[in-house]
């Protein structure tokens, strides 16, 4: 997911015991979790926020200012969206309408049925589990952000630091295992096969200087805070609910590092539209300076924010479901 990503951060929550979980079935353990950074959730199921910037009704894919189109997002009530309604209002003349929901399941169905233009609230390896599962061809047309995966230790301050044999946790959903592992490859406690995916499970281990046990994603802080952990992968949501410091993270992954891009956040549109021109310029204003400074303000920082080209962002997508459908076949 988005800036608070379920897509990219984000996940399930409390766990069990220190053993390694065997591993689930990854579609039905990914509509757990909520994605990629801090996820603001919001009590209404859906709520329509339609910014009166002018512009009359409905209609998708024009550049008169009768022209509204309708995003899915999961945090509409963040200023920043304002803002961005009003840049796309001053420099495409048309009007944004805010479709808002609580529920990460929902987006992308709406998308596919014609009840949204676009949405923007997930990564991209959201989208190819979505696809996948549901037979649908939505298509990335813009990139926004990244949210780094955090290691966080409160005994240690480097990686390199941890001492042999000691217990590191990380979430056991599908998504963030198989990222937390990535991470703890590239600060080299380690190894997994074939280099890794973003299909990895700790049943992919190869080498390891640390134990590491998977818990539900919102116990990780806790494992850490008790002292039962020497480290752990934490959620932006919920590292920031359990107070951890920026300071406590000695490593997160590299947000242009190959292994990051699946995470990605994106806008997303149908199949049939992802040339749009209007929507392709609509979706490179999400990097004009004001809208990005809001962003940064609502996520506490943490956003590394990436511009790429709409088709690799559609190469990388197929790349991850072709690798979703084998992982499946595997089940």
């Amino acid at each position: 997911m988005s800036e608070s990503s379920p897509p990219a951060d984000a996940a399930p929550d409390p766990g069990a015991g220190p053993q390694l979980p065997p591993r689930r079935s990854i579609t039905r353990r990914r509509v757990t979790w909520i994605t990629s950074a801090a996820v603001i959730v919001v009590a209404a199921l859906v709520v329509s926020l339609v910014l009166s910037l002018g512009g009359g009704s409905g209609g998708s894919g024009g550049s008169g200012g009768s022209k509204v189109i309708s995003i899915g997002v999961t945090d509409g009530s963040e200023p920043y969206w304002q803002t961005f309604a009003q840049l796309v209002k001053e420099r495409l003349g048309v009007s944004l309408k805010f479709v808002n929901f609580s529920d990460y399941s929902q987006p992308n169905p709406a998308l596919r049925e014609g009840q949204l233009d676009l949405n923007e609230f997930q990564h991209i390896e959201y989208l190819s589990n979505y696809d996948v599962t549901a037979h649908g061809d939505l298509q990335p047309i813009g990139a926004t952000a990244v949210y780094p995966l955090p290691l966080y230790s409160l005994k240690y301050s480097t990686a390199a630091a941890i001492p042999a044999g000691a217990k590191i946790v990380i979430p056991n959903d599908a998504i963030n295992e198989a990222r937390g592992l990535l991470v703890l490859q590239s600060a080299k406690l380690l190894t997994l096969k074939d280099g890794g995916t973003a299909f990895s499970s700790t049943a992919d281990i190869v080498t390891h200087k640390v134990d590491v046990a998977a818990l539900d994603a919102s116990q990780t802080a806790g494992a850490l805070q008790s002292g039962s952990a020497a480290a752990a992968i934490v959620n932006n949501n919920y590292a920031t609910s359990a107070g951890l410091p920026k300071s406590d993270a000695i490593f997160q992954d590299n947000p242009a590092s190959p292994s990051a891009a699946p995470y990605v956040n994106i806008f997303v549109a149908r199949a049939a539209d992802k040339n749009n021109p209007l929507y392709l310029k609509l979706a490179a204003l999400y990097h004009n300076p004001a809208v990005e400074k809001g962003v940064q303000q609502a996520n506490g920082g943490t956003a590394v924010f990436r511009t790429v080209p709409p088709a690799t962002l559609q190469a990388e997508l197929a790349t991850v479901e072709a690798q979703e459908r084998a992982a499946q076949a595997q089940q």
